[in-house]
């Protein structure tokens, strides 16, 4: 049984409102008053979905950006190129851009907020998680293969580059990383 309509419109106003909040202001702006003020919902009955404020939050991170699907080309370096060329995209065009500093920077601080992002992290790494096993699978990657290393070393320079060098994250950009990263294993 889906939730009805009314409580669908509720849910759908505050998290678009505590999107809204994020992207303007950053996880500090946050604040269950003003989610209600915006999206005309009553804090009681943002607490009746949303136990805590981290919770909320959580929520409305999980929509940030959709969801990316592990791409099959045949190849790693083909599935890897596809996925990060999708996340540089989304990197140079998304909100979500613009609220991560905020919470990388409150997560240091933090504990429930450290969980919200690495819980959002691991989401946003998973295609990347199965395309890596994937390769190790098919004998294109050796059994020994450090996906969480490997993760880094493909997503660490698009995230460099958005938020340090500020230099642009094209897809030759893309496609040399992968290869540099595959080269270098």
């Amino acid at each position: 049984m889906g939730l009805d309509r009314r409580v669908h419109r509720s849910r759908e106003a505050v998290l678009g409102a505590t999107f809204e909040l994020l992207t303007e202001s950053g996880l500090g702006g946050v604040s269950v008053d003003e989610v209600s003020r915006r999206s005309g919902v009553a804090k009681t009955t943002i607490y009746r979905h949303w136990d805590t404020r981290s919770d909320l939050i959580l929520d409305a991170c999980a929509r940030i950006s959709a969801d990316q699907e592990a791409p099959d080309t045949g190849s790693f370096e083909g599935d890897a190129t596809a996925l990060l060329t999708g996340i540089a995209r989304l990197l140079r065009t998304a909100n979500w851009s613009s609220v991560v500093p905020s919470i990388v920077d409150a997560a240091e601080r933090d504990p429930e907020v450290a969980a919200i992002h690495g819980r959002i992290q691991r989401g946003h790494t998973a295609p990347l998680r199965e395309i890596i096993g994937r390769a190790v699978r098919n004998g294109e990657l050796p059994p020994d293969t450090d996906a969480s290393a490997m993760t880094a070393a493909l997503v660490g320079p698009l995230f460099y580059r958005r938020w340090f060098s500020r230099e642009p994250i094209g897809e030759d950009f893309v496609r040399s990383t992968v290869r540099t990263v595959i080269g270098g294993r």
